[in-house]
């Protein structure tokens, strides 16, 4: 059984008057995860993920959540992996060095075993607010834009990332109280799941 890795991604959201949109790219044909798929920026944890500080850290009902599923220095590393990934593919940052407070947990899904490469992604959600820069990136993420939420729902998407859109439709119509009090859920097995 391939072993999985720990990753992070992030759906940074804005609105306007026509809508929600999120900021999304398609993967480059030659990836071996996911190819000519749109995604959301992310990727796995690196080791220096792990030995760098945030600006601030991530809120503590945020870290509480993520224990569930992860030690204490995981936990902060999902939040740098996040930022980090974020300002590679997009050019967009969140603070030298990030500031990972404005970040919420929407949820958490598992690559099923019958792949060959499985991932353990934690899925963040950011106003694009707190983000700064220009949007450009590194090229490994194609048609990289700003996509409203009705638009992406008509696409064929891979069916982890339309499971992740389905939560974030719920998250939206939580109030602020709800969104904190939530335990995020995590997909198993093509499955959803309370931690």
């Amino acid at each position: 059984m391939p072993p999985i890795r720990d990753a992070a991604s992030l759906l940074l959201l804005k609105q306007s008057e026509s809508g929600l949109s999120i900021l999304m790219g398609m993967r480059h044909a030659n990836h071996k995860f996911l190819p000519n798929r749109m995604v959301f920026p992310g990727g796995a944890v690196d080791s220096l993920d792990f030995s760098m500080v945030p600006g601030s850290p991530l809120r503590p009902e945020l870290h509480k959540k993520l224990l569930r599923n992860a030690t204490p220095p995981m936990c902060d590393a999902l939040g740098i992996a996040c930022a980090r990934e974020l300002f590679e593919e997009t050019g967009l940052s969140l603070g030298v060095p990030p500031d990972l407070s404005g970040l919420d947990y929407l949820c958490r899904a598992v690559t099923p075993e019958e792949h060959t490469i499985r991932f353990n992604a934690r899925f963040f959600i950011a106003d694009a607010a707190c983000a700064s820069g220009t949007l450009a990136g590194s090229g490994e993420l194609e048609s990289l834009d700003w996509y409203p939420l009705t638009s992406i729902l008509q696409l064929q998407l891979a069916a982890a990332t339309r499971a992740v859109l389905d939560q974030l439709q719920i998250w939206l119509t939580l109030s602020e109280a709800q969104r904190t009090a939530r335990n995020a859920p995590v997909l198993l097995n093509r499955g959803w799941q309370q931690e």
